[in-house]
């Protein structure tokens, strides 16, 4: 066996690392090296005219970023936000572009590792969610883990909406809409 040929048998055993979030009680993974940072739920303005999984749009150090209710996108029961409630910033390229989003997720659980033997295609039935946005089924500690492949979960379509739809809430509305909520939440703090 030549170096390479090693190298690569190694590379093929390695495992990849998926952070796990929960929604209804469902655990979700998605590539580890697709995201960016995971906020604690906060304010999302609300963009006009698009769809009710589209959450609306949070600052995120002056950038404007989507925020999609994967609940709703997957047809699952809308939820009140709990103390558990996160937003999974992700990363994924769409049409060639780096595209910046936000996930929410009823709480993010863990990183694991998982070797391609725990992977298994998608099942055409039995899970809530569309088969179009999952890559695999992963096996861990005895339990099954709906593997998300983003990249189509969020449409290029959608996301030229939201896009364009978002270009018309300034930054500096976002901010005041966050510090009203604030100055709200202050408010009923200091009562």
């Amino acid at each position: 066996m030549t170096t390479a040929t090693q190298e690569n048998a190694v590379s093929q055993e390695e495992p990849e690392q998926y952070l796990t979030f929960t929604l209804d009680g469902e655990s979700f993974a998605t590539e580890i090296i697709q995201i960016r940072e995971v906020l604690e739920f906060s304010h999302v303005t609300k963009v006009p005219r698009t769809p009710d999984y589209m959450r609306g749009v949070i600052n995120l150090r002056g950038s404007v970023v989507p925020v999609v209710d994967l609940r709703l996108k997957f047809g699952m029961d809308e939820a009140e936000p709990t103390v558990d409630t996160c937003m999974v910033i992700v990363e994924v390229e769409i049409d060639n572009q780096p595209t910046v989003l936000g996930a929410l997720a009823d709480s993010v659980q863990e990183v694991i590792e998982l070797r391609r033997d725990q992977l298994e295609p998608a099942p055409r039935l039995g899970t809530r969610v569309d088969n179009e946005f999952v890559r695999a089924m992963g096996k861990h500690d005895d339990k099954f883990v709906i593997i998300l492949d983003m990249k189509r979960v969020f449409s290029v379509d959608e996301l030229v909406d939201v896009q364009e739809s978002s270009q018309f809430v300034p930054v500096d509305e976002m901010n005041e809409s966050r510090m009203e909520v604030r100055d709200a939440e202050l408010a009923g703090a200091s009562v």
